[in-house]
């Protein structure tokens, strides 16, 4: 069984990266985290990411005064954000504002209008697909990233938790290690997760993904996978959710701006794969020997499958 949960899950838990986010991933954290935050938080965080060259030159009373909030305020929004204190924030913005002014940084685009042309729609999909890719990419702590991709080198078993159009992001992940001859399974009938998570023990992993980190159907089964001494991962886009209370590697994705025409289903989905690419393609170069050969053996006998057949 596993040590105290206090102990064991504070390597997964926010706030455990090796430093504060540089200023390309200060408005991904703001994307990715202003929905869990309190109104005024969001004021603050929101402001900062609109205006990081005003802000950069205000003091944290300032900022106070033109979000209407607090000094408390203030400085909860910099630590929630991944910075030790206002100070930090405040250099993050410098640089950010810094990026913008030399074109680094690229310009919001509007959402998605109903009577938008579907060039207009293409043009605008493609620039939040690669501005959420962006934000993923400059968010993600590798060293968490590398920790979980040890743990499934290693693995005797993997399960892959998730629900929705996640579910549809951990069948997958599955299918990419079978393919590389590990013993894989997403389960996305919660009861069978559950039950199968309780066969898992010491050298198993047990990967979740929700983009809310709060989805029941995912986080009881990780939770129960941790208790019985799994190692276990989450991929969500609320690092402060429940889910990071079961979790010794979180890893963070970002999403895209909501609108009633893109729901954050499927805006998730974009940086979810992106994580898991990175997970597989990880556990592929540490396991080069094998996998590649298991590759090659899974693309001739589909191209073996699909070839005419000689009668």
């Amino acid at each position: 069984m596993k040590e105290d949960f206090a102990n064991r899950s504070v390597a997964g838990r926010p706030g455990s990266r090796s430093g504060p986010p540089g200023p390309g991933a200060l408005a991904a954290k703001v994307r990715t985290m202003a929905p869990s935050m309190t109104r005024s938080m969001q004021r603050v965080a929101e402001t900062v990411a609109h205006d990081p060259a005003g802000c950069a030159r205000l003091t944290v009373t300032g900022l106070a005064e033109r979000t209407g909030t607090s000094e408390a305020t203030v400085v909860r929004t910099s630590r929630l954000l991944g910075y030790p204190g206002y100070r930090d924030l405040r250099l993050a913005l410098a640089g950010l504002a810094a990026q913008q002014e030399s074109g680094a940084a690229p310009a919001v685009t509007a959402d998605i209008a109903v009577d938008d042309p579907i060039s207009e729609v293409v043009s605008k999909l493609a620039h939040d697909e690669q501005q959420t890719l962006a934000d993923t990419a400059a968010a993600l702590d590798t060293t968490h990233l590398e920790a979980a991709v040890s743990a499934l080198t290693t693995a005797r078993r993997v399960d892959v938790y998730g629900v929705g159009a996640s579910s549809l992001v951990a069948q997958d992940m599955t299918q990419k290690l079978l393919r590389i001859g590990y013993s894989a399974h997403s389960h996305p009938d919660p009861h069978v997760a559950v039950t199968t998570a309780v066969q898992l023990q010491a050298g198993d992993v047990a990967l979740a993904i929700t983009h809310s980190g709060r989805t029941v159907d995912v986080i009881e089964p990780l939770r129960v996978a941790f208790e019985r001494g799994a190692t276990t991962i989450a991929v969500t886009g609320r690092p402060d959710a429940e889910v990071g209370q079961y979790a010794d590697h979180l890893l963070t994705t970002s999403t895209a701006r909501e609108s009633e025409l893109r729901p954050a289903a499927m805006s998730s989905r974009t940086s979810q794969l992106l994580v898991i690419d990175c997970l597989f393609v990880g556990v592929a170069q540490r396991t080069y020997e094998t996998a590649a050969p298991a590759l090659s053996a899974s693309y001739e006998a589909l191209a073996h499958r699909h070839a005419p057949r000689q009668r």
